[in-house]
C-alpha cells in the first residue's frame, strides 16, 4: 500500500513539470491552458534560454542588436552560440539561443523586460513581430493595463516572456533546462527533436501532447534539455507527407449486398431531390425575371424624362433617396451602374464637412475629409458629368490596393455640385507619411508600399479589359491604411491637363513627370511607369516631387560616371536622414537602379509593370 502511494506520489509531482501547449496564434485575443505557463510549488526561479530569430525587418540582424532588446550584454550571447563578432550580420531566421532568469511571478512564469517603441505601432505587432511569439498579445495587454491596441512613439511596455522551470524534485529523468522555442511555419516535432538531440517522446510530454500532435505557427514550446543546450543546423526542413492509399478489408458478401441495396436507394433518392431541386430553381428564375421586368417598365414609364436616384438610401443617415422629378440621374446612368452605392443627401455631406470647412476638413483639389457615423471618408467634388465615368470604372475593378467608393450625392440639377464619397485610410496619404517625422515610416513599410502601388498597377495594366492607365500616380493619391499598405485613389477621373502647364514639352503639374504626358492625346500605361519611378525616388529620399529636376538629378551617380566607393556615398546621402542607418543599402541601391530605370525619357526604355513586380517580389 505504502509502495503504491509512494508511485502515485511520483506520477502526480512528475505532473506538476509538464505544460501545456497552447495551439492558438499569438494575436489570438482568448486566454487557453499553455497561455502562460504555471509556477510549480518547487522551483521559484531558475537560469534557462530561449530562441529568438534575426528579424532585418525591426533591425535584429546582429548579436548587438539582439543583446539590446533583451538587455544583456553581447558576450553573454557570444558564450552561448557560434558565432565570430557582435557585429556580423546574421542570415535572416538564423537561431539564436539567448540566455535569460526565469521567475516565478504570482501564479505564472516569465523573464520580464521593458521596451521602448520606437516607432508607431501595435501590441500584436510588438508581440508577434518584435518579440516573435514569445509573448502573447493577449498578456501584453494585460501586463500594461493602460495601453490599447495601437502604441504611440516612445511609449514603455513591459514584457513578459514566455519561460519555465523544470520540477526535478524526483530525482528521475532529471531536466537541466526547459527552453522557449517559438514554432515557425513547417516545424514538427520530430525534426525539432533531432535539431536539440532530444527524444520526440520527451518533448512531446514536456508540452502535455499526444502522438502525432500538431504544433501551429506563432505558438511555442518548451524544449527539455538535460545538458547545456546547442541547436543542429544541419537538420533539414521536413518533408511533406507522403501519400499512401489506405487499407482495405475484406467483408462478408451478404454485408456488400446490403451496402449496395442501401448505395443504390440512396442514389435514386438523391437524382430526385437533385430534380426536383433543379426544376424549383428554373421556376425561381423565371418568376424573377418576369418580376424585374415589370419592375423595369414601371421605372420606365415613371421616369420618362429624369428619374429618381438609384442609390441605396444610407442607412447612416436615416433618410430616403430623392425621387423628385428634380433629379438629375437617368435611366441610361442606371444601366451603367454594376454595383450598389449608398445614396448620401447634401445635409449628409455638409455634416460630414462641417459645412465645407476649408480650414480644417479641406485635403486638397476640390477633396475634403470627413465623418460619417464615425468613420472617416475622403468626399471629392465633382461635375455631374465627369460623376458616371468614375462609378463606371469603379463598377469594373475589385482590388485590395484601391481606395473603396462608398457612395454618392446627386445634385439638385445638371449645373449643381455632386460629391462621390471614398473611405480615407487611417494614416492618410504617402505624401503626408513621408513629411511627419514624429512617425518615420520605417524602410520596410517603404518597400512594402512600393510593392502594393505596383501590384494594383499591374492589375489595371494587365488584368482588366481594356487595359486602364491610370495617368495621376503620385504621392499624394497613394493612400496609406493603419497597417501600413498602400492603397491607391483617383481612379477613374477625367484626366485633365492643359497646353498652359506644360513647360519644354514636360508637364509640371507634380513637378517631375513623363515627357510624352498627353494634353489631348491617348492615355499611356508608360506614363504610369514614369510617375512610379518618381514614386520610388520619394520613398528613398523622402523628398516631394516637387522639386523635379532637382530629385532626378540627385541619381545622376547612377549612370556609371562615380567609381563603387563614391556611388554608395553618393546613394546614402541621397536616402532619407530620418531612417538613419536601418535599411539595408543593396535593396536601397536595387530601388534606385529601378527608379532611375522608370523615369528614362525615352518610353520604349522603360520597364513593364510586370518587370517592376518580379524586381520588388524579392524584396517584401
Amino acid at each position: 500500500m505504502i509502495y503504491l502511494l509512494f508511485l502515485t506520489w511520483i506520477v502526480v509531482d512528475s505532473s506538476f513539470a509538464e505544460q501545456f501547449y497552447d495551439p492558438s496564434d499569438c494575436s489570438s485575443d482568448t486566454s487557453y491552458p499553455g497561455s502562460r505557463y504555471t509556477c510549480n510549488s518547487i522551483r521559484q526561479s531558475c537560469s534557462t534560454f530561449l530562441v529568438y530569430r534575426s528579424n532585418q525587418h525591426f533591425g535584429h540582424q546582429n548579436l548587438m542588436n539582439i543583446s539590446a532588446l533583451f538587455h544583456i550584454k553581447p558576450d553573454e550571447l557570444l558564450d552561448w552560440n557560434n558565432i565570430a563578432s557582435p557585429s556580423e550580420i546574421l542570415t535572416p531566421g538564423r537561431e539564436v539561443l539567448v540566455p535569460i532568469t526565469c521567475l516565478c511571478s504570482g501564479q505564472y512564469f516569465q523573464a520580464s523586460l521593458n521596451y521602448t517603441v520606437p516607432e508607431r505601432t501595435s501590441i500584436s505587432d510588438v508581440a508577434c513581430g518584435v518579440f516573435e511569439g514569445l509573448s502573447k498579445s493577449l498578456t501584453l495587454l494585460q501586463e500594461n493595463p493602460s495601453q490599447g491596441n495601437d502604441v504611440e512613439i516612445r511609449v514603455k511596455l513591459h514584457v513578459p516572456l514566455r519561460c519555465a522551470c523544470p520540477d526535478n524534485s524526483t530525482g528521475v529523468n532529471e531536466v537541466k533546462y526547459l527552453v522557449t522555442y517559438p514554432i515557425l511555419e513547417g516545424d514538427e516535432i520530430n525534426p525539432l527533436s533531432m535539431k536539440f538531440s532530444i527524444s520526440p517522446q520527451d518533448l512531446l510530454a514536456a508540452n502535455h501532447l499526444e502522438p502525432k500532435s500538431t504544433v501551429f505557427p506563432n505558438t511555442t514550446v518548451l524544449i527539455p534539455l538535460k545538458s547545456d543546450p546547442t541547436i543542429n543546423f544541419n537538420i533539414p526542413d521536413s518533408p511533406p507527407p507522403t501519400p499512401v492509399f489506405l487499407p482495405t478489408t475484406t467483408v462478408e458478401k451478404t454485408k456488400k449486398t446490403k451496402l449496395r441495396n442501401l448505395y443504390i436507394a440512396g442514389s435514386i433518392v438523391g437524382f430526385l431531390l437533385v430534380t426536383v431541386a433543379l426544376l424549383a430553381c428554373g421556376l425561381y428564375v423565371k418568376a424573377l425575371k418576369k418580376w424585374k421586368g415589370e419592375r423595369l417598365q414601371s421605372f420606365t414609364d415613371r421616369n420618362s424624362v429624369l428619374s429618381g436616384s438609384t442609390a441605396r438610401s444610407s442607412p447612416r443617415s436615416g433618410q430616403t433617396g430623392r425621387s423628385s422629378t428634380n433629379s438629375c440621374l437617368s435611366p441610361d446612368l442606371l444601366a451603367g451602374i454594376k454595383f450598389s452605392l449608398y445614396n448620401y443627401g447634401i445635409d449628409d455631406i455638409r455634416r460630414a464637412t462641417h459645412d465645407f470647412n476649408e480650414t480644417t476638413n479641406k485635403i486638397g483639389e476640390q477633396v475634403y475629409k470627413g465623418l460619417i457615423d464615425n468613420e472617416s471618408v475622403m468626399i471629392k467634388q465633382m461635375k455631374f458629368e465627369d460623376i458616371r465615368q468614375v462609378i463606371d470604372m469603379h463598377s469594373k475593378i475589385n482590388h485590395v490596393n484601391i481606395v473603396n467608393l462608398h457612395g454618392v450625392c446627386y445634385g439638385e440639377n445638371d449645373f449643381a455640385w455632386s460629391y462621390l464619397i471614398f473611405e480615407l485610410p487611417t494614416n492618410g496619404c504617402l505624401r503626408n507619411c513621408l513629411s511627419d517625422q514624429a512617425h518615420r515610416l520605417n524602410w520596410s513599410r517603404r518597400t512594402r508600399i512600393a510593392f502594393d502601388v505596383a501590384t494594383v498597377l499591374h492589375y489595371l495594366h494587365y488584368c482588366i479589359f481594356p487595359s486602364y492607365a491610370h495617368m495621376s500616380v503620385n504621392s499624394r493619391n497613394i493612400y496609406v491604411t493603419s497597417k501600413w499598405r498602400a492603397k491607391l485613389a483617383n481612379i477613374g477621373s477625367t484626366l485633365a491637363v492643359t497646353s498652359s502647364t506644360r513647360n519644354n514639352n514636360v508637364d509640371t503639374v507634380n513637378g517631375l513627370v513623363a515627357p510624352e504626358y498627353p494634353v489631348n492625346g491617348p492615355a499611356s500605361v508608360k506614363v504610369d511607369i514614369f510617375a512610379f519611378g518618381v514614386v520610388l525616388l520619394e520613398l528613398i529620399s523622402g523628398k516631394d516631387a516637387t522639386e523635379g529636376t532637382l530629385l532626378k538629378d540627385s541619381i545622376g551617380f547612377l549612370g556609371g560616371g562615380a567609381n563603387e566607393g563614391g556611388c554608395f556615398e553618393q546613394l546614402r546621402s541621397f536616402i532619407d536622414p530620418s531612417l538613419k542607418d536601418e535599411y539595408l543599402l543593396a535593396e536601397a541601391l536595387c530601388l534606385a537602379v529601378l527608379a532611375k530605370a522608370c523615369i528614362e525619357d525615352d518610353p520604349l526604355r522603360r520597364p513593364s509593370m510586370d518587370d517592376i513586380l518580379k524586381v520588388l517580389g524579392r524584396m517584401v
